[in-house]
């Protein structure tokens, strides 16, 4: 796990969180492992307060599993598994890709493709960050757009708990890039009052999301297992 400062831009749990979530996704805290509060407290310098709330976020996500007379256990995440949850937020995006095309306001418009260049800036600065902070509302105004609370309940469940993998694959540059000339896809079929283009391009988008994950995730596992093997 990482020993990093406290960012004074998000509470104290957040941070811990997204620390152990990184350090969950990219196998430096493998499954099976127990998060011990106390450990952790040390560790990032606070008080178990916060660190119950982060280990609360975790479990949320599925990330982790509170078991008996262990505490709160990293669970097992396969490749189907994230794969499932991929497949199944590319649909609901895509559903509310293709109503958001038509019922979309004027101004949810406008700010929709602001993000988008405010996001194509932080992509050529390298900030990923700043374009995971934005990419996250992008997607959330998508989902706003549908105008449907149940579809937009069922998005922002499910994406919250895709939310660390996302973030894991735009840690590249490259895929932040093609992240942006995905997005502008969606952006000018959304414009366009595209229903079908719309539908698609976030379908295609979650697709290629889910890719670069299970893809870095696989390269990650052969870099270990050469390492052991060393």
């Amino acid at each position: 796990m990482l020993d990093m400062p406290v960012s004074i831009k998000k509470s104290r749990s957040d941070f811990i969180a997204e620390q152990l979530e990184e350090a969950v996704i990219n196998g430096r805290v493998p499954a099976g492992s127990r998060l011990d509060e106390a450990s952790i407290a040390q560790q990032f310098g606070v008080s178990r307060t916060p660190v119950r709330e982060a280990l609360h976020i975790l479990c949320g996500r599925g990330l982790a599993e509170r078991e008996p007379y262990k505490g709160v256990v990293v669970t097992q995440i396969s490749a189907e598994r994230i794969g499932e949850m991929f497949e199944a937020m590319a649909e609901l995006e895509a559903t509310c890709g293709r109503l958001a095309s038509h019922r979309m306001t004027m101004s949810e418009r406008a700010e929709l493709e602001s993000l988008h260049s405010q996001m194509n800036v932080l992509a050529e600065e390298g900030d990923n960050d700043g374009y995971n902070d934005l990419n996250t509302r992008f997607h959330n105004l998508l989902f706003q757009g549908c105008h449907n609370s149940d579809l937009i309940a069922a998005a922002l469940t499910l994406r919250l708990k895709l939310a660390p993998f996302r973030k894991f694959q735009l840690k590249d540059k490259g895929r932040i890039k093609q992240s942006c000339r995905e997005h502008q896809q969606i952006v000018d079929a959304i414009l366009d009052q595209d229903a079908k283009t719309a539908e698609s391009a976030l379908r295609r988008h979650l697709v290629s999301a889910a890719q670069e994950v299970l893809l870095k995730r696989q390269r990650q596992e052969d870099d270990a297992v050469a390492k052991n093997m060393a």
